[in-house]
């Protein structure tokens, strides 16, 4: 069974504002974040989507709450499809994240991962939703099986 999938990140956040690398932090959308929200929404709502997956990371799913509102679109939640987890620079300015990037593509950030690892963690879920599309949600996967 074919599966076509259509990408979008979450919206703009706070940290985003302000130029802070999130990571595995929660994060909030900001205002103007959660008027893109809508905007996904009124954009995406209509076009016969099967379900909408999304890293349970809280800004993940606070696009996801605010863009699918009122709708019977199944909003389902997978940390397998979280960004990097940058451990010790979570949180930390963009700007110093940045001049991290290269060290970290097979090498994980300190008490975090590389990006190797997220790449799989993605192929992972990816995989599972091309063999049943019903299968990942976050009832079904912990999020432990990136090596």
């Amino acid at each position: 069974m074919a599966v076509e999938i259509v990408y979008e990140t979450h919206s703009l956040t706070e940290d985003n504002e302000k130029g802070i690398a999130t990571g595995w932090l929660p994060g909030r959308l900001s205002d103007q974040g959660r008027r893109f929200a809508v905007e996904l929404g009124a954009r995406r709502r209509d076009t016969d989507l099967a379900a909408v997956f999304v890293s349970d990371l809280h800004r993940a799913v606070e696009t996801a709450q605010i863009a699918f509102a009122e709708t019977t679109i199944p909003i389902r939640q997978d940390p397998r499809l979280r960004e990097c987890n940058y451990g010790e620079l979570n949180g930390c300015p963009v700007t110093v994240l940045a001049t991290q990037r290269a060290r970290h593509i097979d090498d994980p950030f300190p008490g975090g991962q590389s990006y190797r690892q997220v790449i799989r963690a993605t192929c992972d879920f990816l995989r599972e939703l091309a063999a049943d599309p019903s299968v990942p949600s976050s009832s079904e996967t912990d999020g432990t099986r990136v090596p």
